[in-house]
């Protein structure tokens, strides 16, 4: 089958179109045909090895310090299942699904976990609209149902707000409830709009201490909010919840809760087949759609790779695998 490989961290060019040898699934996975995949900020940051301060030595000791020890990216994929282990009933041979893999699904075809964070792809969609929701859809579901716990009535401030998360972010913030005004720029303003959002900001012209609102939680997707900036627009008892931090974060998260300040969130989130369900329940009735920026063939990953990397794409970046 055909891959997008990395043998060694560094700029995007590092990735290489190669045959290698087809998987096969154990006893409680299926194999999966893929027909679309997310290129996503995590394959970016995997690739690069560009993890934030002081997360680098970790993130090398974790993924391989002298070369990455998983040689296929990929964690978001769409497509059918041509195969099952000998315990599985969850899935049918030919079902549509989508979901997360953590790892490898820049390839023709990838094992997972029939239990893992799997769900049958909604009928409505495409596989490239469904690749294009786990990664983005499943980080903004738990960071503000589960970490801001956010409530209906509540006002939602979103950065970066027509991302990779953030445009997912708007959606499930209305979908919970909260007034939501979303941060972008001049060019993506009419598409947070259309995603839900009751105001929007343009950036390059105007900061969000410059607004008259205040904000019960303030989720930064982008990594350009600092805690000092967020507490001057949040009010009292509000929560501020970056997806992207490092060591001064976690020093200014202990100061905060120290001093009683604004709250600062910091957590990772995780992937489930609740999720997944959750999320191909919202699609499936219309309350969350997918934001494709743009797609490209498998032998194209690198140019996907840059789009992302700009940190300017429009929802998710997918790559195609052919027939």
């Amino acid at each position: 089958m055909k891959a997008a490989v990395y043998d060694r961290y560094g700029p995007a060019d590092v990735l290489t179109i190669r045959d290698i040898a087809r998987p096969e699934p154990a006893a409680d996975e299926i194999l999966v045909q893929v027909f679309a995949a997310a290129v996503t900020t995590a394959d970016w940051r995997l690739r690069a090895s560009a993890f934030p301060g002081v997360m680098w030595l970790p993130g090398r000791l974790m993924l391989g310090l002298r070369a990455p020890r998983n040689k296929v990216l990929g964690v978001a994929f769409a497509g059918r299942v041509i195969a099952r282990g000998d315990n599985v009933t969850r899935y049918a041979l030919g079902d549509a699904v989508f979901g997360f893999s953590g790892a490898g699904a820049h390839a023709q075809y990838l094992t997972v976990k029939a239990d893992g964070p799997v769900a049958l792809k909604p009928k409505s969609i495409t596989y490239e609209e469904a690749a294009a929701v786990p990664f983005g859809g499943a980080s903004a579901l738990v960071f503000l149902r589960d970490f801001a716990e956010v409530k209906p009535g509540e006002a939602v401030l979103v950065n970066g707000a027509s991302g990779g998360v953030g445009a997912y972010s708007v959606q499930l913030a209305r979908h919970l409830g909260a007034n939501v005004t979303g941060v972008a720029g001049a060019d993506n303003l009419d598409l947070v709009r259309s995603l839900g959002a009751d105001d929007v900001v343009d950036y390059s012209k105007q900061t969000i201490t410059e607004l008259h609102s205040r904000f019960d939680v303030v989720l930064d997707t982008v990594g350009k909010l600092t805690y000092a900036t967020a507490k001057r627009v949040l009010k009292p008892g509000g929560r501020y919840v970056p997806l992207e931090f490092s060591g001064r974060e976690m020093i200014e998260a202990l100061l905060a809760k120290l001093t009683g300040g604004p709250k600062m969130i910091l957590n990772v989130s995780g992937d489930s087949r609740e999720d997944m369900q959750c999320l191909a329940d919202l699609m499936e009735k219309g309350e969350l759609r997918a934001v494709v920026d743009s797609q490209y063939p498998l032998e194209q990953i690198a140019e996907a790779h840059r789009r992302v990397e700009t940190r300017h794409a429009r929802g998710a970046v997918v790559v195609t695998m052919g027939d």
